[in-house]
């Protein structure tokens, strides 16, 4: 798409743009003034609406002790809800915890531009306490407010700085701050990048995974020092060819031309964004509200419900997800539609025909900034493979550097929050963004000498006494008597120590593909070769103390356990058993 002016809305960028017309049809432009007029004329039935339910709530009126008076002071509060304009909800993270003590935070914003705020989740930490890594947060601008990932935030902030970008609604930024795109979007992270000279990691939740992958590529094909460590990829739409969803086949089908014409709009007065093009974010909470009407409604009527009941609990769960869900902003006209023609129609990123300020963006020039991928099994915003795709384009980056995880059981929300995010999904991205960290990742232990390639592996107790100790060696000898052999037998491999045990034979060949194993790279492979393991079933074989002791050894500490190799190893060894 092309926009009439190719000047930044970002001062060391080239400077503000003039206004961009994007061609607001006459059915769409006085939308937004029309929407304004009711919202003004409901102010009155709201008020009403709030005072009858003061009324029939009040301990005071012997009618809030009886069935219908509940029912009033119910319906009352249901309409109040239903037509009022949510404003932006509050973070309300006071405190975390880290390292078993609790610690105050303050929500502080370190960098600004007109559309965007950089919000620092600083912890109040004891003196001398040791550094942990920066991790920005990208939320989406995709019509809900950065609040949206409160519980992302709350369950990194134990182990990392966090920083969020903290998008401004564009109602109430001026349309003498000029315009603001996709490619102004990218000017703003490599910005922040800057900002944070580089020591940071960042996730990117949804949407804004194009975007963060084209600031990077473009970053590494410059040179830049400033590039992140690594980069954690959340259900974004890197590629929306991969197993299309209906959000994704909507684009398609209508073209931009359709949404140039239908959804932008202008902003009307009093806003201080008077007069700017937007995609309003009312047209999309109609959107969001439609795709699941009937859950929606069953909702409500379960709210009343609660509210006739006296279930406060129930009932104020409700108040705080609707608080968050129904509170939106709008967007510039130039950014939405930038974005859906680039990532959602012409696929331009996976095709390599993506540009920024007219230079290409290739991702094949990554080669410092490691990459997490994270999907859910079942997001219907963005597909399974859509994400992952990300790795083909990134074909100059290392083995060492790259992750890929599917969580199983979660759709589109709970890739970024929820019980299953915190227990499965942000330990993987944290050991991930440590084994990034210079100074934080353990030192790995020195090698060992490798097997002699003619002998097969024996059990991985015989074959690493030293990683076990506790484990008694296979011919069973106290340790004393073992003691005066230790010497002669310190310059031979441990696993050629010891004559192979016929079993191990019949497990095929001398050495399995430890990389099958979902978390196992070529490294962590010549690790385990190192520690006597070559095959499936040694994996599988391990003793709880014996995976203890080796999980204690791996980079970071605890993989093992948490990506569940013994059990993919025991799969392995099984589907690959002849017969």
């Amino acid at each position: 798409m092309v926009r009439g002016t190719t000047e930044s809305g970002i001062g060391q960028f080239g400077g503000a743009p003039a206004s961009v017309e994007w061609g607001v049809s006459t059915a769409t432009m006085p939308l937004y003034w029309m929407y304004e007029a009711v919202q003004s004329s409901l102010g009155p039935a709201r008020a009403m609406a709030e005072a009858g339910r003061s009324y029939f709530k009040s301990p005071g009126n012997p009618l809030s002790q009886t069935p219908w008076g509940r029912k009033v002071s119910a319906l009352c509060e249901v309409f109040e809800r239903a037509t009022r304009r949510y404003g932006k909800p509050e973070f309300g993270l006071p405190t975390t915890l880290v390292r078993g003590q609790r610690v105050v935070v303050t929500e502080r914003a370190v960098w600004s531009r007109p559309f965007c705020n950089l919000v620092h989740f600083d912890r109040a930490l004891p003196r001398g306490a040791r550094k942990q890594p920066n991790l920005l947060i990208v939320a989406p601008m995709s019509g809900h407010y950065a609040t949206l990932l409160r519980g992302t935030v709350d369950a990194m902030l134990p182990d990392h700085e966090v920083y969020i970008t903290d998008w401004t609604d564009a109602r109430v930024v001026p349309l003498s701050e000029g315009a603001f795109d996709l490619d102004d979007y990218i000017d703003y992270l490599i910005s922040i990048f800057h900002f944070l000279k580089g020591d940071c990691h960042v996730m990117a939740v949804c949407q804004p995974a194009v975007p963060v992958l084209a600031a990077i590529a473009r970053m590494e094909a410059e040179g830049d020092p400033y590039t992140p460590r690594s980069m954690t990829l959340m259900g974004g739409p890197i590629d929306t060819r991969e197993n299309p969803t209906a959000v994704n086949q909507v684009a398609i089908d209508r073209g931009i031309d359709w949404f140039r014409s239908n959804v932008i709009t202008m902003v009307p007065w009093p806003h201080p964004g008077v007069m700017r093009q937007v995609y309003p974010g009312f047209l999309q909470l109609t959107g969001f509200v439609s795709m699941n009407l009937d859950r929606h409604l069953s909702a409500h009527n379960d709210f009343f419900n609660h509210l006739v009941e006296g279930d406060g609990d129930s009932a104020e769960k409700h108040r705080e997800f609707y608080d968050e869900y129904l509170a939106v902003m709008d967007l510039t006209a130039e950014f939405y539609l930038q974005t859906v023609d680039t990532v959602f129609i012409r696929h331009a990123l996976p095709k390599g025909e993506m540009t920024h300020r007219g230079k290409p963006v290739d991702c094949s020039k990554i080669t410092r900034c490691a990459l997490m991928t994270v999907e859910g099994e079942r997001d219907d915003i963005s597909g399974v493979g859509q994400t992952q795709a990300a790795h083909t384009l990134c074909s100059s980056l290392s083995d060492d550097k790259r992750a890929h995880y599917l969580q199983e059981k979660v759709g589109h929300y709970g890739v970024f929050n929820g019980s299953r995010f915190r227990a499965e999904i942000a330990p993987r991205i944290h050991d991930f963004i440590l084994s990034n960290e210079p100074g934080l990742a353990r030192e790995k232990p020195a090698a060992k000498p490798a097997p002699q390639p003619a002998e097969p592996a024996a059990p991985v107790a015989a074959a690493a006494p030293d990683l076990f100790p506790e484990t008694p060696a296979a011919d069973s000898k106290p340790a004393a008597a073992k003691s005066s052999e230790s010497k002669s037998s310190a310059a031979k491999p441990a696993a050629a120590s010891k004559a192979p045990e016929p079993e191990a034979a019949e497990h095929g060949p001398l050495s399995d593909d430890l990389t099958r194993i979902d978390g196992v790279g070529p490294k962590l492979q010549q690790f385990l070769n190192e520690a006597g393991i070559f095959h499936f079933w040694q994996l599988a074989r391990l003793t709880a103390e014996e995976r203890a002791a080796l999980d204690a050894r791996v980079t970071p500490a605890g993989r093992i356990s948490r990506e569940r190799w013994v059990e993919q190893a025991s799969r392995l060894a099984k589907a690959d058993q002849p017969g």
